[in-house]
């Protein structure tokens, strides 16, 4: 579909859920595979899950199976997947080499010519225990970025996120901020807390910034142990789910109308009505005054 202005109006997103495991050649194939179904789905942009190349917690294994970004093949396989399909592909994030003992957890926008038009690095590192003794320490394989990026789209602008960034709001306010109409979360959630929080972050920040937000998800059992939550998802500004998977790899498609964007943010403008502020903290009592009063 296509505007008066002759610019498409609207646009098709596939996300492309997957299940890497430790084989880097062998999670490439089958993400240039769904991005293939994706293509033929009629999607115009197409989102891969963060670690699309590899899903390993061993350190010292990551470390032996990655490649700087200029080796890297699977980055090389990916540039020139868009370029035969003439689509915008986002690798969600793969896993790069830029230190002799640390990756970066990097996300790659790149265009139908298969030139890429923007980086990111996860800037927050998912370093948590949870319930049943599930530990990750991200900081100790990955070196976290500093710098949050956008990309431009044929449709408006998107903001680049990974993963546990849905965590952190400002992070998704200062994106809006800067213009962009659509939010992309790749991940590889963990299942325990996907199914506590997954769809309930995802509306948030779709709601709060009045923005599309697109996450295609790492679903099922890893071959290193991990279990992820799967559940690929689009939420358009006001908040509604209007696409979901499942847990098994495959493609979910939706039809998105940027008009709804400036529209939402018409009706609740948020983001015209902030204002920065002071946060002040109670004044500790002197100890004498308190002691005196439990005396009473």
């Amino acid at each position: 579909m296509t505007s008066s202005t002759g610019q498409s109006a609207t646009f098709r997103v596939g996300l492309v859920g997957m299940r890497s495991g430790r084989t880097p050649a062998a999670n490439i194939d089958t993400a240039v595979k769904l991005i293939g179904e994706a293509k033929a789905g009629g999607a115009d942009y197409v989102q891969t899950p963060e670690m699309t190349n590899l899903c390993v917690r061993s350190r010292d294994e990551l470390l032996t199976l990655i490649a700087e970004e200029d080796k890297d093949t699977s980055l090389a396989t990916f540039r020139e997947t868009a370029r035969k399909h003439g689509i915008w592909l986002h690798i969600g994030s793969l896993a790069i080499r830029v230190a002799k003992e640390h990756a970066a957890n990097r996300a790659f926008v790149i265009d139908p010519k298969g030139d890429i038009a923007a980086r990111y690095d996860k800037i927050h590192m998912f370093d948590v225990d949870l319930v049943g003794g599930e530990s990750y320490r991200e900081s100790k394989s990955y070196k976290a970025g500093d710098v949050a990026a956008a990309a431009d789209l044929p449709w408006g602008r998107l903001g680049i996120t990974i993963c546990y960034d849905l965590r952190f709001p400002a992070l998704y306010r200062a994106l809006a901020e800067a213009g962009a109409s659509f939010i992309a979360i790749p991940a590889a959630f963990t299942k325990q807390t996907g199914e506590a929080h997954w769809n309930t972050l995802m509306r948030a920040r779709a709601i709060e910034n009045g923005a599309y937000v697109m996450a295609a998800a790492q679903g099922g059992k890893h071959e290193d142990g991990r279990e992820t939550f799967g559940h690929s998802i689009v939420v358009d500004p006001w908040g509604k789910v209007i696409a979901e998977g499942g847990t098994e790899p495959g493609v979910t498609f939706a039809d998105i109308d940027p008009a709804m964007v400036a529209t939402v943010r018409g009706r609740i403008p948020s983001l015209q009505h902030g204002r920065r502020f002071e946060v002040t903290t109670p004044v500790a009592e002197p100890a004498h005054l308190h002691a005196v009063r439990n005396t009473k």
